[in-house]
């Protein structure tokens, strides 16, 4: 995860996976067999794991020390690499070249330098290329819905460390992807109700000239 070193205990599935996934496959489910992706930011690697039955080449870095030597003992099918998200993947690009898609869930809420982030994952990507990201929602209803409910500090906790410290709504997020040079963006709620979403997921095309 760019930016911020976790310390993960073992390989178990997270509970957002559960309203991720199915949004996050659909989105990629026009990947051929035999496509390089990559999960930037891939934790203990339980996630990008649930699609070794899509036949791809699949990769996965983190920053995250311990949370690379789980997903390695658990998933020795899948490349995991350390890697700070923000950073270019200088080795990476010149072993292995170029990707057809790029996953991040979850990540982009954490970093400091998001528009870094976003520009490495670019760089990642082959011309034509797939990128879906997702990140916790935010908007009016909800944000209204969280300070009347007086849930508001804990939800902005400042308390968390490495937390989360970007909020993003789709307006914010999309803006972001454009600025560095994605195009056809997609979205999708996650989880609870429509407008009150726990996490958005975003699909955005790398253009191919």
């Amino acid at each position: 995860m760019g930016g911020i070193s976790y310390q993960y205990r073992e390989a178990n599935h997270s509970p957002s996976h559960e309203y991720l996934y199915p949004h996050v496959s659909n989105f990629l489910k026009d990947v051929p067999q035999g496509s390089i992706v990559m999960d930037a930011g891939c934790g203990n690697g339980s996630f990008i794991a649930q699609f070794r039955d899509r036949k791809w080449q699949l990769h996965g870095s983190d920053l995250s020390s311990t949370g690379i030597e789980i997903a390695r003992q658990t998933f020795p099918d899948i490349n995991f690499f350390l890697a700070d998200g923000q950073t270019l993947y200088a080795d990476f690009l010149a072993t292995v070249g170029q990707v057809d898609a790029v996953v991040s869930t979850e990540v982009i809420e954490h970093i400091y330098d998001p528009r870094g982030f976003l520009r490495n994952c670019y760089d990642l990507l082959k011309p034509g290329g797939t990128f879906v990201l997702t990140t916790p929602y935010h908007g009016y209803l909800k944000n209204v819905l969280l300070a009347v409910s007086g849930k508001m500090d804990q939800h902005f906790t400042v308390l968390w460390d490495h937390g989360h410290i970007k909020f993003w709504s789709r307006e914010t997020l999309t803006k972001a992807l454009t600025e560095t040079g994605f195009t056809n963006v997609e979205f999708a709620g996650a989880g609870r109700i429509p407008y009150v979403w726990k996490s958005m997921v975003l699909k955005a095309t790398k253009p191919r000239s």
